[in-house]
């Protein structure tokens, strides 16, 4: 008699809807769910987020079973663990004596490689299925990349809204205008604080999986002891309601701005939920969409957040598995300067950076801008080396998996690409940090002071940035007329600024060695 389907579902696979379960018949199926140790510690990821993918994994692998599912769940701490994916399945090979094994492509590039050697290891079919969670197939995103020297996520975006009709009547766009942008930007107001976002107390499960991390990882970065995720789809679920009934008005005006001790604001928080597998990415675009037909969400609230995902979480996808491998290694600026210790620490009297870093601790998480204008900026500015920043992201953020992280810090974030994905580098000075937050208010450095003792370091940093990258920015069409700035301040003004850089670089510590780097050097 044949073997059964043997089903691996992998901890960012936690939907029921995954391709590989469908066509399944349940009294012929085993399902393979694995905690790994190699997963866990290729970088030394939060706790929290370690914490959060082994509980959900956990829940996941109980709604299977309720459902009628047979499941073979090895956990962490099962003494014949064999300690990665491809040793797991092998054991699980050779204890069901599958006809077929049957999985859905795996997220990232390294565990896609050895993915693609199971064919060749095991004694019975094997069959990898596109992931199709994902609106834009690779082969689409390929093709529509094909010829471009520059892969703008806009264009690529239109062609979303296109294919989903999302916010679409017909071939005309809603409200006359794809993209809505410039309503988004508006500073923080005095006050600012937004409802509070579901809190999810850990039941017996969680508490289980938290004393485990506890056990086993207690040299991670970051702390358990607020730890709220959603790790169910009804958990999950409830976040999404509770954005959608009381926060998604204000999350595109103030989607920017950056209060210190708000972690949260009117940001979604489903991105973990969303990478897990538990929320349906389009499902979340068309209440967004419904939101606006209802009245209940104003039209740049409704496009900013449907824009984040079948734009921009899409597009990074794409983007990622069209440019790898080579994008792990880009460095087009040379950058050369080792990661920070207050990275880790948080111990730094740039108040912006220390309320980011405290947030990354303690919540595994820190909005967009604070990532990109503050935490990413500084890399950009100081030239940290790209991979010592790509590391540090993927360690610290619940949400963080490669396929999304590394395009945001190599590209994005530190134009480490050389322009293919940006249109230039996000590069800005304390102007920009104290417009768009409250943090210089209590900070020990002045944003108006441009050179010398308690200048903001951002603002002599962003001018030794762009002198020491003329030749590349200068013919830079959005900020080559920055230079005509540069060029006016004078001989004396420009050593000022340049001389304050270099005294505050050579303050800064590089971080232990360890701390994140990954197992493949």
């Amino acid at each position: 008699m044949p073997g059964p389907v043997l089903v691996p579902i992998l901890g960012d696979q936690l939907s029921r809807q995954i391709a590989s379960i469908r066509g399944c018949a349940k009294d012929d199926t085993i399902i393979l769910m694995m905690e790994v140790w190699d997963e866990a510690t290729y970088v030394k990821h939060h706790k929290q987020k370690i914490a959060l993918i082994f509980s959900a994994m956990r829940h996941f692998a109980d709604e299977l079973r309720e459902a009628g599912w047979t499941v073979d769940y090895v956990k962490l701490d099962d003494k014949d663990n064999a300690g990665s994916f491809t040793g797991e399945l092998a054991r699980a090979v050779e204890d069901h004596a599958p006809r077929l094994i049957r999985v859905v492509e795996a997220g990232e590039w390294r565990v896609r490689q050895d993915m693609e050697q199971w064919p060749d290891k095991f004694p019975c079919d094997v069959q990898i299925l596109r992931d199709d969670r994902f609106i834009c197939p690779q082969p689409e995103f390929d093709e529509w990349a094909e010829g471009r020297t520059e892969l703008r996520m806009e264009f690529f975006y239109r062609e979303m809204r296109r294919k989903t009709g999302l916010l679409m009547d017909g071939n005309r766009h809603e409200g006359g205008e794809w993209n809505y942008d410039s309503e988004n930007r508006q500073p923080p107001k005095e006050g600012l604080a937004a409802p509070e976002r579901p809190k999810f107390e850990p039941d017996q499960i969680t508490q289980q999986v938290i004393e485990l991390v506890e056990d086993r990882f207690r040299d991670h970065f970051g702390s358990l002891e607020k730890f709220e995720w959603p790790v169910t789809r009804e958990e999950a679920e409830d976040a999404a309601d509770a954005f959608f009934a009381e926060r998604i008005e204000c999350f595109g005006p103030y989607q920017d701005a950056m209060v210190a001790g708000e972690d949260d604001l009117f940001h979604s928080m489903l991105s973990t939920s969303l990478n897990l597998g538990l929320l349906d990415p389009l499902d979340l675009c068309h209440r967004a969409e419904q939101a606006y037909r209802d009245g209940k969400a104003p039209l740049n609230s409704v496009e900013g957040f449907i824009r984040q995902i079948i734009g921009w979480r899409e597009y990074v996808r794409g983007f990622y598995w069209n440019q790898m491998p080579h994008l792990q290694t880009a460095n087009e600026l040379n950058a050369q300067r080792g990661l920070p210790e207050f990275y880790w620490t948080g111990e730094t009297d740039m108040a912006c950076l220390a309320d980011c870093i405290r947030s990354t601790r303690d919540n595994a998480h820190a909005h967009h801008i604070q990532r990109l204008m503050v935490l990413g900026n500084f890399a950009l500015l100081a030239g940290i080396i790209p991979r010592d920043v790509q590391d540090w992201f993927l360690v610290v953020y619940a949400d963080a998996y490669e396929w999304v992280e590394l395009p945001n810090v190599s590209a994005m974030i530190l134009y480490a690409d050389g322009g293919k994905l940006a249109s230039k580098p996000y590069a800005a000075s304390g102007n920009y940090i104290n417009k768009m937050s409250n943090y210089c208010a209590g900070c020990a450095y002045s944003p108006t002071k441009k050179t010398g003792d308690g200048a903001c370091p951002f603002n002599p940093l962003y001018w030794h940035f762009m002198h020491r990258h003329r030749d590349r920015l200068e013919k830079n069409r959005r900020i080559g007329r920055i230079y005509a700035n540069w060029d006016r301040m004078g001989s004396e003004k420009q050593r000022d600024y340049l001389r304050s850089a270099d005294r505050f670089l050579d303050t800064l510590t590089q971080a232990r060695s360890g701390w994140a780097r990954r197992k493949d050097g």
